[in-house]
């Protein structure tokens, strides 16, 4: 893994957040590497999967329809998971592409029809070692073993929360839960049980939780959302105005600190100061950034501390945990109020979490997804300079990215020409990187990428042509 890089025997300096550059990686001798990392000469995937990423007419294309329509059958919209539905995969009206899976390994998955992925969403980023790993597997298999649950708190409950304090600047006390909109709610709550007041600033998606969404959204009442304003990312103004119509009403300022890009300074220190001149909370939803732009998220990558923060996802590595972690003197309005789940303290998310803290700790894990990152943004902008393609732009940053197209129809006909070369896009935002995504991974993404973007241009060539001809 070219991008990867185990921690030299000299930890990297406390609060260190810069990226990495290409010239830090640095091979680790195998006796250092962490338990159930993957040796140098072993695959990622099966030995039996093809290297070959050219379209595989041997797929049969009518199990993945078969697997499609049996699931519209029996769950609404196809998928329990919206981003999974067919529409958001691959845009209205797609009648194309695979909408199930039967194994995933590394950043590969396997079709129900049997066709291999490289996988670009990476679980819509809920992983970042990558899928099946050794070592977060086992941990998982000792814990369910063990019996995952019982009549008491398991002490892998505190073990976790205990790592989690060591290594988030905000966190001095954590309650775990299971998914980020039940963490975001809950820390919403603990926001409002700590100031008395009710009103919450957000910038940001935060779940399907009503609390926030769309009043328009069937099934949301005015009613539920009344006690919310909603500003756009790094809008000062916007801010400051919500700030000012709260006055002592405001609870809490919540954001989702990155949105497509890094913020700017100015809108991070305008909410800090916010929530500071009103006695607010300020509460950032790691989710996508925990455990990604650096261990402890954004605000351990730009040295700015929250009062709250929520993190899931890659915190467990696609196993299902949450976490509402933040300063004492607030989160001690948890025990005022009423946060509970059955299953939020259930060993299986607590024992992946605990193997990822391994990683994090033996190895430069966000610094190698910074890097992993930059080098498949940099394959897929070759992709699009050498084919020619306009109307196509990568953005975002580097461990969290996306392919920008000024036309849909476009797109959809892009993921459909990349699917057909063995490598699967995120439609929209994000594109995550993963430690899996080795050289061979990302030369695959550039080849299919590439392949596609001419493939696409010589298909508009074709009906231009054809439609001038007399």
């Amino acid at each position: 893994m070219a991008f990867f890089k185990w921690r030299k025997s000299e930890p990297a300096p406390a609060g260190e957040t810069e990226a990495p550059t290409d010239d830090d990686a640095v091979e680790q001798p195998e006796d250092e590497q962490p338990e159930g990392a993957l040796d140098d000469d072993e695959d990622a995937h099966d030995d039996d999967e093809s290297d070959d990423h050219e379209d595989d007419g041997g797929v049969d294309e009518d199990v993945e329809r078969s697997w499609r329509a049996r699931a519209a059958a029996v769950i609404v919209g196809g998928a329990s998971t919206g981003s999974k539905r067919p529409e958001a995969l691959y845009g209205a009206g797609a009648d194309f592409g695979p909408t199930h899976f039967a194994r995933a390994s590394g950043c590969r998955v396997t079709t129900a029809a049997g066709a291999t992925l490289i996988d670009c969403t990476m679980a819509l980023g809920a992983v970042a070692i990558g899928y099946g790993d050794r070592l977060v597997t086992q941990s998982v298999i000792e814990a369910a073993a063990a019996g995952s649950v019982a009549g008491l708190s398991p002490t892998l409950e505190v073990d976790v929360a205990e790592r989690l304090c060591d290594v988030i600047p905000c966190a001095e006390r954590v309650r775990f839960l299971k998914t980020g909109a039940e963490a975001v709610a809950a820390a919403v709550r603990i926001a409002r049980a700590a100031t008395g007041r009710t009103h919450v600033i957000g910038s940001g998606y935060f779940g399907w939780l009503g609390w926030w969404g769309d009043a328009a959204t069937p099934g949301v009442t005015a009613g539920e959302r009344a006690d919310y304003t909603h500003v756009p990312f790094d809008d000062v103004a916007a801010l400051e105005r919500a700030g000012n119509e709260a006055g002592d009403r405001l609870a809490a300022v919540v954001i989702e600190p990155v949105v497509e890009r890094l913020p700017s300074e100015a809108w991070i220190a305008a909410a800090r100061a916010l929530c500071d001149r009103r006695g607010a909370v300020l509460i950032f939803d790691e989710i996508k950034t925990g455990f990604r732009l650096a261990t402890g998220g954004y605000q351990q990558y730009a040295n700015v501390a929250p009062d709250l923060a929520t993190f899931g996802k890659a915190m467990a590595n696609g196993f299902p945990l949450s976490a509402v972690v933040g300063r004492s003197a607030v989160m001690e309005a948890a025990g005022r109020t009423w946060i509970s789940s059955t299953l939020a303290s259930e060993t299986i998310g607590l024992a992946a979490a605990h193997a990822v803290l391994e990683w994090h700790e033996r190895a430069e894990v966000a610094e190698s997804l910074w890097s992993t990152g930059r080098e498949i943004r940099r394959a897929v902008e070759a992709a699009i300079a050498s084919s020619g393609v306009g109307g196509v732009a990568v953005d975002g940053i580097d461990p969290m990215w996306l392919l920008r197209f000024a036309d849909e129809a476009r797109q959809q006909r892009f993921l459909e020409l990349a699917l057909r070369r063995g490598v699967l896009f995120k439609r929209g935002a994000y594109n995550f990187a993963a430690i899996a995504h080795d050289e061979e991974a990302v030369a695959a993404i550039e080849h299919a990428a590439s392949s596609a973007f001419v493939e696409l241009l010589e298909e508009e060539e074709d009906s231009a042509g054809g439609a001038d001809a007399p």
